[in-house]
């Protein structure tokens, strides 16, 4: 599963390259960015704030923004990476905090123990931070010949891999719904937000299910 999270982060890095190729961003800057930010929606948004000629504060707020969305993933990752017996501290947590996305915590959730949440996560995260900058680069690398990133469907291949390693943890009526409510209001929210601020929005439906989740315990 980590592997095809990998293919599908380095598709989309493509395409985001191509964008911030297209957009003016130098090859250099374009790899800056997918190391060291490494938030595919928050660059997106960035590349197309500067794009539109926004300034660059208002772009940095806006990618800060969406990627404020990683605090709650960082909780989940911190039942994993801050006990049992190899916790992890100092260097190591500074590059866990770093590696904490979508994809690298929904792998690590769907394991059993905790050791194998650990070791799902570094594995699928490491390999994010690597083929995501990879991707990167040779979209930037395509940008010249590719102008319309849009054409090539490549962002349709990302949310299909990383459905697959959530589905068993809707087993649980609670998360489940806490998944439809906040798919409901990312929809309808999406055409009046910024690109990338619906999925933020929808955190809201954890807020909604702490009623049923009170009643389970």
């Amino acid at each position: 599963m980590s592997v095809l999270i990998w293919l599908s982060v380095a598709i989309v890095g493509v395409s985001y390259g191509v964008t911030a190729g297209s957009a003016g961003f130098s090859l250099w800057q374009l790899s800056a960015l997918a190391v060291l930010v490494l938030g595919a929606s928050s660059e997106f948004l960035f590349i197309g704030i500067i794009a539109a000629g926004g300034s660059a504060t208002a772009a940095v707020v806006a990618g800060l923004l969406i990627n404020s969305r990683n605090f709650a993933y960082g909780m989940s990752a911190g039942s994993f990476l801050g006990t049992g017996r190899y916790k992890d501290s100092g260097w190591r947590s500074m590059v866990g905090a770093h590696l904490v996305n979508d994809e690298s915590v929904a792998v690590a959730m769907a394991q059993e123990s905790v050791e194998r949440k650990r070791a799902a996560f570094w594995f699928c995260g490491i390999g994010i931070a690597v083929s995501w900058p990879i991707g990167a680069l040779l979209g930037g690398l395509l940008g010249s010949v590719v102008r319309d990133p849009g054409a090539l469907g490549l962002d349709a291949a990302f949310p299909a891999v990383i459905l697959a390693p959530v589905l068993p943890v809707l087993k649980e009526k609670v998360t489940l719904l806490a998944a439809l409510i906040g798919a409901a209001v990312a929809v309808a929210t999406s055409p009046f937000l910024p690109p990338g601020t619906a999925p933020l929005v929808a955190l809201l439906s954890i807020a909604v299910t702490i009623p049923f989740r009170e009643k389970v315990r």
